[in-house]
């Protein structure tokens, strides 16, 4: 036992000598190489799971700097903005609204959530859920929504991004 305890406690000594022998000049160098932003990957954040994302690839049709199409990304926040905003990822592309109730029926109320599925400006790269409830008995209860509601906004949402994306050509 005292020999396993003896070898426990000379192996970590011993592997500290086998290193390479560090240089004066290495102090001294002032080099761009030396430098820990170049360590660190990108120019001032650490680099994780390989991707540097501080350069952003592609122009605006990839999307830019956001994690998915920039046309469809600003079509529906501008498509969506009657109702009011709870939460916006532009990176995971999910915008969430919170219950809207038009005044000109206060007995019923809607949301929406919308998924921004991709970087390419598609037809099938955006899905829009719209949430109804109706007012029942003092609570507000879970009331079906038609089927067109949901494709009509993605429409609304799709013809907005295409007329975002002729205006930038044009410029």
């Amino acid at each position: 036992m005292r020999k396993l305890l003896a070898l426990g406690l000379i192996l970590p000594l011993v592997a500290c000598g086998y290193g390479r022998q560090v240089q004066n000049d290495e102090y001294f160098d002032d080099s761009q190489r030396a430098r820990v932003q170049g360590r660190l990957g990108g120019s001032d954040g650490i680099l994780l799971l390989g991707t540097d994302r501080s350069t952003p690839q592609g122009g605006a049709q990839d999307g830019g700097a956001l994690g998915v199409n920039a046309y469809l990304w600003r079509a529906t926040l501008d498509t969506l903005s009657f109702l009011p905003l709870t939460s916006a990822d532009p990176f995971g592309g999910v915008i969430i609204t919170d219950w809207y109730s038009p005044p000109s029926t206060p007995g019923e109320r809607f949301r929406a959530t919308a998924y921004i599925l991709g970087r390419q400006l598609r037809s099938d790269g955006v899905r829009v859920t719209v949430f109804r409830q109706e007012q029942r008995g003092g609570s507000w209860v879970d009331a079906p929504v038609a089927q067109s509601t949901n494709t009509d906004l993605e429409n609304q949402v799709l013809a907005r991004a295409r007329e975002l994306r002729s205006q930038s050509a044009s410029r």
